[in-house]
């Protein structure tokens, strides 16, 4: 098990935007994986997908969501997950979501540099 905590702040001011935290979870003996995210917007989610060990990728698409009844609008529907390791020292994510108003489409790309 993989326990994940991710905080954005605004690029001018600094202040906290956006919060996720989650576990990855593996399906022993396998290349399944589940991905369980709360979001602090009123949001979780279950992603579910599986690791491609030669592409060095993991895939995970949303098959649950729950969100509080007093979610802001739009409503989240979906996630797309694309996590790639690019070198030993560079880690990509790339997350599509689906609103309610935008169809699935790319919402963010991070890149992640190891530093030692």
């Amino acid at each position: 098990m993989f326990n994940y905590i991710s905080t954005s702040r605004h690029p001018e001011t600094g202040t906290p935007m956006h919060q996720e935290r989650g576990f990855l979870r593996i399906n022993p003996g396998t290349n399944q994986l589940a991905f369980i995210v709360s979001h602090n917007f009123g949001l979780s989610t279950i992603e579910e997908g599986h690791f491609d060990a030669d592409k060095k990728e993991i895939k995970l698409q949303t098959v649950n969501v729950a969100r509080t009844s007093f979610a802001k609008l739009p409503h989240v529907q979906s996630f797309k997950r694309e996590i790639r390791l690019l070198s030993p020292d560079t880690l990509e994510i790339v997350l599509f979501m689906k609103t309610d108003d935008t169809p699935m489409s790319e919402h963010l790309t991070a890149v992640y540099n190891k530093k030692l």
